[in-house]
């Protein structure tokens, strides 16, 4: 239950307000002094805070002051009469989450406390981000908490002691290559090479040279004797990503290769022995294509021994934001920049895009967001434009725990407006004021609402 302060010299103000929120089930503990309730925050378990900004002795300003001076974690948010609107804007200067008018209506305050609950719980998971990210059982690069990422570092501990052929399958930059080389890394086979080939990437008349290996005048160039994958990968793991993309013609001889354990290199007489573990990935329905005839079903359950499928980013819940906190400190050593992790508006918007890049675009966003930094923390500005400008709703999980469903950070601008902008009347000045904002800048994004002159 989301824990309040409720704070105003009138005791009638916080009587009523501490009645219509208990009914919408916060927890409320009232005071008529600013001085009282400073000195109940150290000793109290209080999750949002909700002051008049006129009162006697210590005013609601000098409340705020103090707050995010000893307590910065706990949003503030601040009540004033109608019309006082510098005296709002110069809380906000200080620290305030956000502020009401009065008189206050119970329901646009309750939404208020539960945003900024939201953001005091996103700010929370962020401050434990390092911590988390160092302790996370992972597998190499691999990060996760997830329930779905447990799954995978289970399965990775049980086909890391056998020598079966593994398939990885998986959307587009979900980390196939960082799988593989986990479960290289994890064998009895670790001493030797790991050696990767993306199928898709060499000419199908250049994949059996590049795979077998070849003699010297085997062809028109070939120089020299050149070794195959198959026998540089000897004594370790060969690793074939996108192998739904191997032509109907080199398959068999990959399943020959595999079931006698031997290869012929192009032009030569005799076969040579391998000892390779052979691990595949790719992001196509092997399935589908074996019933379409574009796959061999005997190489399709030669390869898929054990299958190790991996989830979308877009399913790993707050599993974004310790890959992304991982990656920021990554690109900030690289980039030689003093970035430390990312402001909670930002956190938002990355926990509401979809990635459908996954793990790969998040890589991106983040080396980008770092080279354009000017803050200790990511920004909302430094963001590609296509996550800033997210607006749907998403719920996330972290290490298990769930919290609250988010609004994008643009529907919350957008609401937040939209009530100073009827709390003026519709004087757009007026509300530009409050906002912080020069009047072009509100026109311009109340165009972008299709909010009219009216």
């Amino acid at each position: 239950m989301t824990k309040l302060f409720v704070i105003d010299d009138e005791r009638e103000m916080v009587d009523l307000i501490a009645v219509g929120l208990k009914k919408r089930g916060f927890s409320i503990t009232t005071f008529t002094s600013g001085a009282e309730a400073l000195a109940a925050i150290p000793t109290s378990d209080v999750d949002v805070i909700i002051t008049d900004l006129n009162m006697k002795g210590v005013t609601g300003l000098e409340l705020c002051q103090r707050v995010m001076l000893d307590r910065p974690d706990i949003p503030v948010l601040v009540l004033t009469a109608f019309g006082s609107f510098e005296t709002a804007v110069g809380a906000i200067r200080v620290g305030a989450y956000d502020f009401v008018t009065k008189p206050v209506e119970i329901e646009t305050l309750a939404i208020a406390v539960r945003r900024a609950a939201e953001h005091r719980a996103l700010r929370g998971q962020l401050a434990r981000l390092e911590e988390v990210v160092a302790n996370t059982r992972g597998r190499g690069d691999l990060i996760g908490a997830s329930p779905a990422m447990q799954q995978i570092y289970q399965l990775i501990d049980q086909v890391s002691a056998t020598d079966a052929t593994v398939l990885i399958t998986g959307e587009s930059g979900t980390g196939k290559k960082v799988v593989a080389r986990a479960i290289h890394e994890r064998s009895r086979r670790k001493e030797g090479p790991f050696v990767a080939l993306n199928c898709a990437a060499v000419p199908e008349q250049l994949l059996e040279s590049e795979l077998f290996g070849h003699s010297k005048g085997a062809f028109t160039d070939a120089k020299q004797n050149r070794l195959g994958l198959f026998q540089q990968a000897s004594g370790g793991t060969l690793f074939l990503d996108e192998v739904g993309d191997l032509a109907l013609t080199t398959q068999p001889k990959i399943l020959r290769a595999l079931q006698e354990r031997k290869v012929r290199p192009i032009g030569a007489e005799a076969e040579i022995a391998t000892d390779v573990r052979l691990v595949t990935a790719t992001h196509r329905d092997l399935e589908e294509m074996v019933e379409d005839k574009r796959f061999r079903e005997d190489l399709y359950y030669r390869i898929n021994v054990i299958h190790i499928p991996l989830p979308p980013l877009r399913t790993r819940g707050g599993d974004v934001l310790l890959l992304a906190q991982h990656m920021l400190r990554h690109y900030a050593t690289v980039l030689d920049k003093k970035i430390v992790g990312l402001s909670a508006a930002a956190a938002e918007r990355m926990l509401a895009y979809e990635w459908p890049g996954n793990v790969r675009e998040l890589g991106n966003c983040i080396e980008r967001a770092v080279a354009l930094a000017h803050f200790e923390d990511i920004q909302v500005e430094d963001l590609p434009e296509k996550i800033r400008m997210q607006q749907t709703r998403r719920s996330t999980a972290m290490s298990g725990s769930s919290l609250p469903e988010l609004l994008s950070l643009e529907e919350v601008e957008r609401r937040h407006v939209l009530r100073v902008l009827e709390a003026c009347r519709g004087n757009r000045t007026d509300a530009a004021k409050i906002l912080d904002l020069d009047r072009k800048t509100l026109y311009r994004k109340l165009l972008r609402w299709g909010v009219s002159d009216d």
